[in-house]
């Protein structure tokens, strides 16, 4: 391979989008205009429920308000982690609508990860899926208690083929120095994500959508959209903001504009894919508080995200995804101690996105049928399959069927709001602050501190 350390191109939204060259924009709104469906925001929530919506009712007149271009924000950005990961916490869910409810979420996400296998084969879009499981290792003996423990809650709770191997069965599909055990389930594949917003934009604008590129929303109200170029005056009016919800007028403390960040390596050569495996495809998380996430790309990369700098005060966020070289240096330090034989590699791209993150970290579908007014997101950096299953049910919720979905946990699910500031900014970087230190220390009683972190954030 090619060896080097260099300063990494910084930003540019991400290594995703800027592999595949900045797409010539979309015409903006320059006009008033009329619709019987508006969603604000362009990523996989608006794009998925467009697409649906006109799938379903050719008839209905659907626009796409986006600030940006497609993809822009986290649909763009993230690990491209198409899994089963239920976004929210079970109890909570449970805890308002019963076991069973959450069970058939759990089943509904399972499905989605086929469903996203199905659609991007018939509508002819080539996301690079690669369908090889979830795996999830654990490198130190509290690490592997905690997810041997985390592993039997998540089976009781109907994760299908959850099954925990032990260091020779991981070895046997990747090199992880120091792995006591791991949990795989074959739900899961990777997907270039960039690749899936551009050719789901294109899908639904091919079924007569109306996708608005640079047109930012300025107010979002019952029956209108108002933005510099003129109003949309629609029946239904849907918000697929989240990490920028912020942004918009009474909403800075809805959701907690979480940043995660990425490195992608240059593509290594044949001898060091040997060394590694990974011939599967499975995308790798570990068992960390402050977890890291990781693919093989199809162009022989990895890509390896994490937390890094969680939060900006205010819930600012950088829209250039503009990463602190703490953060790529953190980054470059998990890299080479989890996949070694990668360690001379150079990292070519580093960038960061914000994801939406609720107070009690449970997403959320919604709509209001006497305003028009709905969305969905709250993902909790779970949305890549989430944001699939949440288009299909705001699409029911729109046409006023009373479906399976419909009658989901998370329908109408309301979470508190944040803290004004400074006590969000101080919480959240106090309690990654505990998660660091339990990461360095894993001791008992740091693992008290972590559950307490975990207790004062409202994970659990």
């Amino acid at each position: 391979m090619t060896g080097g350390r260099g300063q990494p191109v910084n930003g540019h939204v991400s290594h995703w989008n800027s592999s595949l060259g900045t797409p010539p924009r979309r015409h903006p709104l320059l006009s008033d205009a009329d619709a019987d469906v508006c969603i604000v925001g362009a990523g996989f929530t608006g794009l998925w429920t467009a697409y649906y919506l006109a799938r379903a009712a050719p008839r209905l007149r659907i626009v796409v308000l986006e600030a940006e271009f497609a993809g822009f924000g986290a649909s763009g950005r993230n690990g491209g982690w198409l899994s089963a990961d239920l976004p929210g916490s079970r109890r909570r869910y449970a805890a308002a609508h019963g076991r069973a409810s959450v069970f058939a979420f759990q089943h509904a996400l399972e499905q989605t990860v086929d469903e996203v296998e199905t659609v991007t084969a018939n509508e002819g879009i080539d996301a690079e899926l690669r369908h090889g499981g979830v795996l999830r290792v654990a490198c130190s003996p509290s690490q592997a208690a905690r997810l041997t423990s985390q592993a039997a809650t998540e089976q009781s709770w109907g994760v299908a083929e959850l099954r925990i191997l032990g260091p020779d069965e991981v070895a046997r599909r990747v090199a992880i120095p120091d792995v006591r055990a791991a949990a795989f389930t074959p739900r899961g594949a990777r997907i270039q994500p960039s690749l899936l917003a551009r050719g789901l934009a294109r899908a639904a604008e091919r079924r007569g959508v109306r996708i608005c590129e640079s047109t930012p929303a300025r107010e979002i109200g019952p029956g209108v959209v108002r933005t510099d170029g003129g109003d949309v005056r629609a029946e239904f009016v849907l918000r697929a903001t989240e990490g920028f919800t912020a942004h918009l007028p009474g909403q800075r403390r809805q959701w907690l504009p979480m940043n995660s960040s990425m490195i992608v390596t240059e593509p290594l050569d044949a001898t060091t894919w040997e060394r590694i495996g990974w011939d599967g495809h499975e995308v790798i998380g570990d068992a960390a508080h402050v977890f890291m996430y990781a693919q093989r790309t199809a162009d022989g990369r990895i890509a390896l995200g994490g937390r890094g700098s969680p939060y900006r005060y205010g819930s600012r966020t950088d829209p250039g995804g503009h990463t602190p070289q703490r953060t790529v240096d953190g980054l470059r330090a998990v890299l080479d101690r989890r996949f070694p034989a990668a360690a001379g590699a150079a990292i070519e791209h580093a960038w960061s996105g914000a994801l939406a993150v609720p107070r009690d970290w449970c997403a959320s579908v919604w709509l209001d049928r006497e305003s028009g007014l709905g969305g969905a997101g709250g993902y909790s950096g779970h949305g890549v399959a989430a944001s699939n299953l949440a288009g299909r049910t705001l699409r029911d919720l729109v046409l006023g069927a009373d479906t399976e979905l419909t009658r989901l946990p998370w329908v109408g699910h309301r979470s508190r709001r944040w803290e004004p500031e400074p006590l969000r900014w101080l919480g959240v970087h106090g309690i990654y602050a505990a998660y660091r230190f339990a990461d360095r220390h894993e001791r008992r009683r740091t693992s008290i501190l972590a559950r307490a972190a975990d207790t004062l954030s409202g994970r659990t």
